[in-house]
């Protein structure tokens, strides 16, 4: 049974830093794209980060562009996702997805975990 497990959300101010883990089991880590994913508030959930299981290509939604960076230790099972320069518009619920082949496609990603909360003050 897969499981994706996110944690290291919480409340932060604008400005600041957050680092996002998400750990992973029953499913063989290391040939799996693993992605991130939000949902604010009355929204839509939308792509934010994606990583090929080997870690040679990523992608970044526009909006998040030059301040997070998503990373994976295919060793750990573990992909993280660091979030700086933090906004009000980047707070909501973040997850984290795996899917063998490379997407930014919410809806053809399986797996997901229940999320974290990131809230941005301003």
């Amino acid at each position: 049974q897969v499981q994706l497990v996110e944690s290291g959300g919480g409340l932060v101010q604008t400005g600041g830093s957050l680092r996002l883990s998400c750990a992973a089991s029953g499913l063989t880590f290391n040939r799996n794209t693993m992605g991130w994913f939000r949902q604010a508030l009355g929204k839509e959930r939308e792509f934010v980060a994606v990583i090929s299981w080997f870690g040679g290509n990523t992608d970044y939604v526009d909006s998040v562009k030059g301040r997070f960076s998503i990373s994976r230790d295919n060793a750990k099972n573990t992909v993280f996702l660091q979030m700086n320069s933090l906004k009000p518009e980047d707070t909501a619920v973040y997850y984290c997805a795996a899917k063998p082949g490379y997407s930014v496609y919410e809806k053809t990603y399986p797996y997901w975990g229940q999320g974290t909360q990131v809230t941005v003050s301003s």
